[in-house]
């Protein structure tokens, strides 16, 4: 007699199961994939989901890093070990090298975030690639709550958010014509604390600034920048040493810090579950510009 399993996916099983699937059914249907990987934690986990999509053979696509040149040297490091680990091809985009050669200039506010922009299409249109994978999650801000899991960027890479395909029954449309592109968001349906649950359950390693450490920090604009080459102190703003933690990383100049005591992933966790603040509206300046600004970054080809 067959014995049949009735049990039920738990809730961060159907998550993985959903996003594997995403993945493998990008490498069937397009010929040039990527994913893009900062050594973020959304990253991090959208790399481990792609090893065990396709274990034992190796992840059969490069990694991106677009480099803003501000970003935190404890992500840097992680990223290259991480990299030489999984035996990844990893491409650099370099926002140093644009502003070097004059291709971009430096904003008056010292950040580099929305120079990603650039940067990121080149090597997109470059490398031919024609497939995106990025880290987005609905939970982290209206713009991305709007999107599609396969989102078609036309061929100057900019999105049109009235211009959404339906994706019923878990089937996604790829389709697209020369010179365009689609981004592929496998946690769509993912929130923080889904995230952090998984890194949990899978031991994930992460960079060391997502837990709690000794840091030098000013306070700017509700948050605490760190003290450092690319975010000095202005006039009346005081330098103190604090006990903080990183809820999401990028350009060193616009990323705040949280003061927090969580030094494990199950302190994280808890910590997470009380916040009803995202974490990028919480510690990213970049999106505090306008109410539209990431939805507007979006539309000219951002992540």
């Amino acid at each position: 007699m067959t014995t049949v399993d009735t049990r039920r996916l738990t809730h961060l099983e159907w998550l993985e199961s959903e996003s594997i699937h995403i993945i493998r059914e990008v490498v069937a249907e397009f010929e040039r994939p990527v994913l893009l990987f900062s050594g973020g934690k959304d990253s991090v986990v959208m790399l481990h989901l792609a090893v065990k999509a396709f274990w034992p053979t190796p992840v059969p696509f490069p990694v991106l890093h677009v480099d803003t040149g501000h970003n935190f040297p404890e992500v840097l490091a992680y990223r290259d070990a991480t990299v030489e680990r999984l035996g990844l091809r990893l491409e650099v985009a370099s926002v140093q090298d644009y502003i070097d050669d004059g291709r971009l200039r430096e904003r008056a506010d010292g950040t580099r975030n929305p120079l990603q922009t650039q940067p990121l299409l080149d090597a997109i249109e470059g490398h031919k690639f024609d497939a995106v994978f990025g880290g987005g999650r609905r939970d982290e801000e209206k713009a991305r709550a709007k999107e599609r899991i396969f989102s078609l960027r036309d061929e100057f890479g900019q999105w049109d958010p009235r211009n959404q395909r339906p994706e019923l029954w878990n089937l996604y449309n790829g389709r697209h014509t020369p010179g365009q592109h689609v981004r592929v968001f496998p946690l769509s349906n993912w929130t923080e604390l889904d995230v952090w649950q998984y890194i949990g359950r899978e031991k994930i390693e992460l960079p060391p600034l997502y837990y709690a450490h000794d840091r030098e920090v000013f306070e700017r604009d509700g948050m605490l920048l760190s003290v450092g080459e690319f975010a000095q102190p202005k006039d009346g703003e005081v330098v103190q040493t604090r006990t903080v933690r990183y809820r999401t990383v990028g350009d060193m100049s616009c990323t705040g810090a949280v003061e927090s005591p969580a030094v494990t992933v199950q302190d994280v966790i808890a910590e997470v579950a009380a916040t009803r603040v995202t974490e990028r509206g919480a510690t990213r300046a970049d999106d505090r510009i306008s109410e539209a600004a990431m939805e507007d970054r979006k539309k000219e080809g951002y992540f």
